[in-house]
């Protein structure tokens, strides 16, 4: 039986086409997995998951803001990656996202508020990392006060510290 092998030229085309539509290969975490997207996800690197360790969330691109929260009596700067980021990263194509934080706390997030703010994964609070006490190592939060609409108990309890795992449906 004589099977046909790619030739290097289709492999060639291959690797170029991924590079050019933004696709790649999601590398396995070398540090401990802090963050596990699941679902509807087409990039994994573990069984039907997208494991991130802190590493790789700081590899993504970093963004910035200050904003005042419930949570703090002023204004908080969160650094850390896009939340479209991360979902671009994992493949992720849906309708809802689902938040989980350590202590199972759930909160559904609307998968076009990721495209549409400028939600983040924060990884920093005030420049240094946040401990589990101090509603880390991740919390998903938005720029509360970019926007009036969006300072509002729907925001703020689509906001998710202590994150362990996006389930996007």
């Amino acid at each position: 039986m004589h099977t046909l092998a790619p030739s290097r030229h289709a492999l060639a085309l291959a690797a170029l086409l991924s590079i050019s539509l933004g696709v790649s290969a999601l590398d396995k975490p070398k540090g401990k997995p802090i963050l596990e997207l699941s679902g509807q996800i087409s990039q994994t690197n573990a069984p039907q998951q997208a494991q991130f360790d802190m590493a790789m969330l700081a590899a993504l691109p970093q963004h910035s803001f200050s904003t005042q929260t419930p949570w703090y009596p002023k204004p908080v700067k969160f650094t850390g990656p896009l939340l479209r980021d991360v979902l671009r990263a994992a493949g992720a194509r849906g309708n809802t996202i689902v938040a989980v934080a350590l202590n199972d706390y759930k909160t559904e997030i609307p998968f076009q508020d990721a495209m549409q703010y400028q939600v983040i994964v924060a990884r920093l609070m005030n420049d240094k990392p946040m401990p589990v006490r101090e509603k880390g190592p991740l919390f998903i939060i938005y720029p509360f006060d970019s926007q009036s609409e969006l300072r509002a108990a729907l925001y703020y309890n689509r906001s998710a510290w202590q994150l362990r795992s996006l389930q996007i449906k």
